[in-house]
């Protein structure tokens, strides 16, 4: 059984890695979610659909909202990736459409473009799967990149997921159909050590 802890657990025991801290989505985290996602506009919007409805930060409060109430219906984890020295904002990884009979996840997530290219992603997903096999004692964890997106499927090969195959034409994002590249990994094939 998925059973989440508390967000005001996990908010004052957050998940700790080497340059990131992960703590759950909540209100006070909405203006620096608008901030990093309207900075970030050119290199989110051709992979992430919701982007072009994030025209203010008030679509800030209302996902940070949504996602405590998703958080405290057993539906969705989603955490803040925040830096470890400057507690900057860095963007958002998440466990997303919850089965418990199933115990499987899909991941999800998104940092801002003056951050890539560092590691930063491997590092919060990391972290973000570890609690999820451990702490929740998730079996399966899936995960579909459009299949162009180059920096997105080296995050998931250096995670260790699996190719399972393509999902043609599975989301209309920027104009286009994008293709997707689907993945997973099972508990017992995750190695991932801190």
């Amino acid at each position: 059984m998925i059973v989440f802890p508390s967000r005001s657990t996990l908010r004052d025991t957050p998940i700790v890695a080497l340059r990131v801290r992960l703590s759950p989505l909540d209100e006070p985290d909405a203006e620096e979610m608008w901030e990093a996602v309207d900075s970030s506009r050119a290199s989110l919007q051709p992979w992430l659909p919701w982007v072009p409805w994030q025209e203010s930060a008030e679509s800030s409060h209302q996902f940070s909202d949504a996602s405590a109430g998703d958080w405290d219906a057993g539906r969705a984890l989603r955490l803040a990736i925040r830096a470890r020295g400057t507690n900057q904002f860095l963007g958002v990884v998440g466990l997303e459409n919850c089965v418990d009979m199933h115990r499987n996840a899909e991941l999800g997530y998104w940092l801002r473009q003056d951050v890539t290219g560092r590691g930063l992603m491997v590092e919060a997903a990391a972290a973000c799967l570890e609690y999820g096999f451990r702490e929740l004692q998730l079996h399966r964890v899936k995960v579909a990149v459009a299949t162009d997106n180059h920096r997105s499927l080296r995050v998931v090969a250096r995670l260790g997921f699996q190719f399972e195959g393509i999902a043609r034409q599975a989301e209309w994002c920027d104009g286009r159909w994008l293709d997707h590249a689907t993945f997973s990994i099972l508990e017992p094939e995750w190695k991932w050590r801190w």
